[in-house]
């Protein structure tokens, strides 16, 4: 994963594959936790998903 800033909230999109699961997982071992559900789109050729993850804040 590259080296983003700790953002509270990130919405996290692509294709709906192995590498998009382990992109959320990642976040997931980061101390991000999910919100809301996921949500799917066809476009044409592919499923496309997001899915939101906040991080609480440290105060």
């Amino acid at each position: 994963m590259t080296s983003l800033p700790r953002l509270r909230y990130r919405l996290i999109t692509g294709p709906d594959d192995a590498t998009f699961c382990e992109r959320v997982s990642a976040l997931l071992d980061e101390g991000y936790r999910l919100h809301g559900s996921p949500s799917v789109t066809f476009n044409g050729a592919n499923v496309i998903a997001a899915q939101a993850v906040i991080l609480d804040s440290e105060d």
